[in-house]
This record gives structure tokens, sequence and C-alpha cells, in this order.
């Protein structure tokens, strides 16, 4: 009556040895460690970087516990003591030249062979493991500009459609048009009636020549601004999805600043690199004869051409692309293929159409920072990163026939630029420019106290259960502590697997879930001496105990999970830390307490004809 078929057996068998390959680990703690890239994802870290870096820590007697150089693009320095950390990371950002980025990491100490079979330590967030924190500035004025800019380029192009001569220029925050007469005025207005609804005006006369001002009013301003802010928080979000970074925080702080969280984060360069990069496209017709036009320099200079003179109004922007992805073209280069969005593509194939045989660019601008010596207030000199605009035409090519919605890109340095850039424009470009404000390391020091107090805290919690059921039902109570033990195997496993991230709640919810589990032995176990006052065989009790229990059992999980998920669905943070671990441990404990003491009973009892439990 109590023997288990053997697929049975296995399965709990299976999933013990399952579990206990994914949960080792966790057993491995991480090394602290700098790693070093380079500003652009295809540039090499070479040997003299290497040595610098090694040079450097060593005169600062910080001891370095080993140096990876296996990937040539980036560079991880593992050190002794995690306490070095902060102060390594200055030290060798002080020696570096400008164009690579330094960053904390933890290095992972996972054996080989595990990593191999996919095992791979859970993610601990930000109050267990540290993480990085950064604090984000939106350039608004950058947003203001670029609007400004872009209802310059329609009053242009809307007054060349009317025939009506004018001026026009822009200073500061105001467009400003100047006409012959107060009547090409306006029929100036009229015509733009439709293209400035927003903008406030204002017209006066001078020296014979009639003016007109736009400026916008506070009010759009500042929608202008929050709507900037907006757009970056979605992009950064795609952008933080795109590095697979599991429970990142990213919200918005006051009125033009961003957080960005990430916890437990593995490559914390590349991330710094994607998050701040403010990398976009415009595609320019070359400009031809004595038309206006801006000179650029070739990327990759292709022969003799160093340069090329571009229109200075834009065909599209990288904004109104809709998919971007990489492959190599005829050549074997690396190549981005674009899909823009059907406004894109419109425009797209209305400006090629009508200069089929012009050269079309494709300019990409990228903002940076430089480091300049300047004099503050006190009279002494220090050191100010100061952005700027880079703009490099990377292909310039014949525009063959009209195109469409679909096309490609070429004269990418390298396949990794390639994919960087499709990251950027797929994830959506920054509507401006971002500062990084604050970075700060939660560090290790304060996410080792917080594990060491969940460790004690689960420690106590389950010593005193396996007390407490050993005590009061003698053998079964073992097989409930042996079902508990694979239960915590288990769920850390399973939380591995799936890349969960554990934080403080969550280690709460183990804590939770230990005692739930407890809780169905608990019915069984009781539901059993029942069936023995009432005078069933043992055999017969134990079958009874575990069949009728297991409703009860099964109703107050399904609702607990219920609970889990509404709190994963509605909560943020470490709410949705609580919610996971508990809602895995519910499943986890469910096949343990019911499935793995089963099989445990029947291995002690179910060959044997028993007179008397020992519960």
């Amino acid at each position: 009556m109590n023997r288990y078929p053997i697929w049975k057996r296995l399965t709990v068998l299976i999933v013990l040895v399952i579990g206990a390959i994914y949960a080792t680990p966790n057993l491995f703690r991480p090394d602290p460690a700098l790693q070093i890239s380079g500003e652009s994802g295809g540039q090499v870290i070479d040997e003299a970087v290497k040595q610098k870096a090694e040079a450097a820590l060593t005169e600062a007697n910080i001891p370095i516990k080993a140096v990876d150089d296996s990937d040539p693009r980036t560079l991880l320095i593992r050190l002794a003591n995690s306490n070095d950390q902060l102060t390594a990371k200055k030290v060798v950002e002080t020696i570096l030249p400008e164009g690579f980025i330094v960053a904390l990491n933890l290095a992972s100490t996972t054996p080989d062979w595990l990593h191999k079979l996919g095992a791979d330590p859970m993610k601990l967030g930000l109050d267990l493991s540290g993480g990085v924190h950064f604090l984000l500035e939106v350039d608004t004025d950058f947003s203001l500009k670029k609007r400004l800019e872009g209802y310059r380029t329609e009053i242009q192009k809307k007054l060349r459609e009317s025939r009506i001569r004018g001026i026009v220029t822009m200073k500061d925050e105001e467009i400003s048009a100047k006409f012959a007469s107060v009547d090409d005025r306006k029929q100036a207005l009229k015509a733009l009636k439709q293209v400035v609804p927003e903008l406030e005006q204002q017209t006066y006369e001078a020296d014979d020549d009639a003016f007109v001002v736009w400026r916008f009013g506070d009010a759009l301003k500042r929608k202008i601004a929050s709507d900037s802010v907006s757009q970056n928080l979605v992009a950064l979000r795609n952008r933080v999805d795109e590095l697979g970074v599991s429970e990142p925080l990213v919200q918005r702080q006051g009125l033009n600043r961003i957080v960005v969280e990430l916890p437990g984060v593995q490559d914390s360069a590349v991330a710094k690199r994607i998050i701040g990069k403010t990398a976009n496209l415009e595609f320019r017709l070359e400009a031809r004869g004595d038309a206006a036009g801006e000179t650029f320099q070739f990327r990759n200079p292709e022969g003799y051409k160093k340069s090329a003179q571009l229109e200075r109004s834009y065909v599209i922007t990288g904004d109104q692309v809709a998919n971007a992805s990489t492959s190599f073209d005829e050549n074997s280069r690396p190549q981005v293929n674009i899909t823009l969005d059907s406004q894109g593509g419109r425009q797209m194939h209305n400006a090629t159409k009508t200069n089929i045989g012009r050269n079309l660019g494709v300019l990409f601008i990228e903002r940076k920072t430089r480091n300049e010596t300047r004099i503050n207030e006190q009279g002494e000199k220090e050191i100010v990163r100061v952005p700027y605009y880079e703009k490099q035409i990377i292909s310039l090519a014949t525009v063959q026939s009209a195109l469409g919605v679909q096309f490609r890109i070429t004269g990418l340095n390298s396949p990794y630029e390639a994919r960087e850039l499709a990251l950027l424009l797929r994830a959506g470009s920054l509507a401006a420019p971002v500062d990084f404000v604050q970075e700060r390391t939660i560090g290790p020091s304060s996410g080792e106290q917080n594990i060491a107090k969940g460790i004690n805290a689960i420690i106590w919690a389950m010593g005193l259960v396996l007390i407490f059921m050993l005590f009061y039902y003698k053998v079964f109570g073992l097989f409930a502590n042996l079902a508990l033990l694979m239960n915590l195997v288990v769920l850390v496993s399973v939380m591995s697997i799936i890349s969960a991230t554990l934080t403080l709640p969550g280690i709460a919810g183990i804590v939770l879930t230990l005692g739930m589990a407890v809780d169905a032995n608990v019915l069984i176990f009781e539901r059993i001496k029942e069936e023995l006052r009432d005078g069933l065989v043992p055999a017969r009790a134990i079958s009874a105990g575990y069949d009728r229990a297991f409703v009860t059992i099964l109703d107050s999980n399904l609702t607990t999970l219920l609970v889990a998920l509404i709190l994963y669905a509605l909560g943020t943070g470490p709410i949705k830390g609580f919610a996971v671990t508990l809602g895995i441990g519910i499943l986890t404990s469910m096949f343990t307490a019911i499935v793995g003491t089963r099989t445990l009973v029947e291995l002690v009892y179910g060959n044997r004809n028993v007179k008397k439990l020992a519960i």
C-alpha cells in the first residue's frame, strides 16, 4: 500500500541531485575585482594598459589576487580584499588616459565544470551583494535646443515651399525671421500658422525690415523637459533590459534626475558605457554646389577621402528606427540592418526618390567628455569633465533607388561596435544627454553583514524547527527534517537556474517557506495519528493520512501562491524579491513535504509489516 513505483523514487533522486548541483555554486564567494574596458565596444585593452594598472596597484600597496586578460576587450583584476576596491578604482583611473572605463565588479569563482553545466550562483540584491548606484542628470537644455532646431528646419522648409523670401536664424532660446516688408511677413505668418502653433510670437519692424520672433513659453518649456526625462526613462529601462540585469531599479527622481541601481551586476563597465552613452544617427544628403553644408570627418577614411560636406538638415534620425540587428556584408564586414517606423520610412522614401544618384551620408553623433584643467574660486587647479559632441561619417553611399523602411549601414570598426550601435538604436536613443552626477557602490561590507544576519535567521529558524519535529514526531520528524533540508537545496537551485535575485526580504521569504513546509508535514502526521486512534493498521493509516491531508495542504498553498503572484504583479523592489522567493518556496515545499517525506516513509516502512509507528 505504501510502496512507491520506481519512477517516483527516481524522480525524487533526480530532483535532489540536480538541486545539489545547481545549488553548489552559491557556496563559492565571488572575488572583488576591477574591470577595465574601452569607451567603444570594439576597443582592445593592450599589454601597456595592463602593465600600467598592475604597477599602479603595486605601488599603492594594494594586493592583486589574479589578472584575467582572456577577453582582449576587457581586463579583469581580482583583488585580495574587498575593502581595497574603491581605493584601487581611484588609483587606476588616475594613471589611465582618456577613453577607458574603470568599474567595480564581482568576479565569479565558480569551478569551470559547474559553469559548463550552466550552474551559476543566484544573483544577490543590492542589499546583499552590493551593486552599482547611478544618479543621472538629464540635460533638458539640450532637449529645448533640439526642439527649437526642429522648428527652425520646419519654418525654413515651409517658407521655401511657399516661395516666401526670408532669413531665419536661431539664437539662444528663440528663432527670428527677417522679411523685406510687412506684407511678406503677413504671408509668412499665414503659411506658418500650422507649423508653430505652440510657440509664443512677437513681431516688430526695424530699418525698413519686418521681423518675427518665436520662443517657448514657460509651460511648454516644462512640458518639453518633462517629456525628455520620461523618454530617457523608457530608453534607459530598455537598455538595462538588453544588458540582462535582474531586478534593476530605474526610476525618476525630482524634475530632471533618474536613479539607476544594478544589483549584483556582473559587467558594470559595459553597463556604465551603455547607460550613459548618447549616440544617435542622422541621415543627411551630401551638399552639392555652393549650397550651405557642414564638413565632417570620416570615421574610417575611405581611400584618399578624409571628409565630406553634408547638408545641414537631415532626412531622418535614429529616433525613427523601429528595429536594428547586425550581420555581415558580402565582403564579411560588419553592418547594421535598419528597419524604420512608418513615418521614417515615408520620409526616407520621399527624400531618396527625388535624389537618385546623390550620396547619402550616415552621421554618427556621440556625446563624450574630456578633462580640462581650470582654476576654481579658491584659486586652485582642478580637473573638470567637460562634455562635447563628436560627429563622424560612418557611411557615404550613392542612392541607387528610392529607399523604404529597410536598409543597411556599413563602415563600422568591428562586430562589437556594430552590436553596440544596434543595441542603442533598438533600445531607443536618449532624448537628451545624461551626466553621471553620482556613482555609488553599495559595497560588500554592508552586504556581508546583511548576508550574515540572514543566514543566522535561517539557521536559528531551521534549527528550532528541526529540534521540535525530531522531539515531537520522532522518526517521522526525522523524515520531515530531511525533507526540509531538501526543500532548502531545491529552492536555492531553482532560484539559481532562473537567475532570480535574492534580497534581504527574499531571505525572509525563505524563512517563511521553511515554516510552511513544516506545516504541511504537521497536517499529514496529525492525520496519521488520528487514523491510528481510529483503529487503522499503520500501513493504512499512513496512506489515509497523506491522501486526506493533501486537499487541505493544496488549498492553503494555492491561496498563499495567489497572494505571492499579486505581490509580484503590484509590488516593486524588495516586495518583488519577497514574492519571488515565497512563490518558488511554496512549489518546492509542496514537493518535498508531500512527495519527499512519502518516499522516505516508503523506504523505511514500505517493505515491513509493522505493528507500531514511531510518530
